[in-house]
């Protein structure tokens, strides 16, 4: 992957999430990883949140990590949207996060 871009959001503290959206020009489809302690129990809502909010920002291939603490649904919105509109405003090769 030599032409990603990526956007970061959040931390690791409790009650957060970490996400990470990589977008390269090899990418295709969706690649979600989620790490978290509620993954049995919150871990389709989990995904259908953040496919959700891909989906409204327009973009079709992208590799998301996602490392969950216990954050809420609305901090999982804000925590992708944010990381996924830092990925799409970055030069290629770059990182951006808080």
């Amino acid at each position: 992957m030599q032409d990603q871009r990526i956007g970061v959001a959040g931390s690791l503290e409790s009650c957060d999430v970490l996400v990470m959206v990589i977008l390269s020009a090899e990418s295709r489809g969706m690649t979600l990883e989620i790490d978290s302690p509620s993954l049995a129990s919150f871990g389709e809502e989990m995904k259908n949140t953040v496919m959700e909010i891909m989906e409204t920002l327009g973009i079709p291939h992208a590799v998301i990590k996602v490392q969950d603490r216990g954050a809420l649904d609305c901090t999982l919105r804000a925590r992708t949207e944010a990381a996924a509109k830092r990925a799409l405003a970055v030069p290629a090769g770059e990182k951006v996060s808080e």
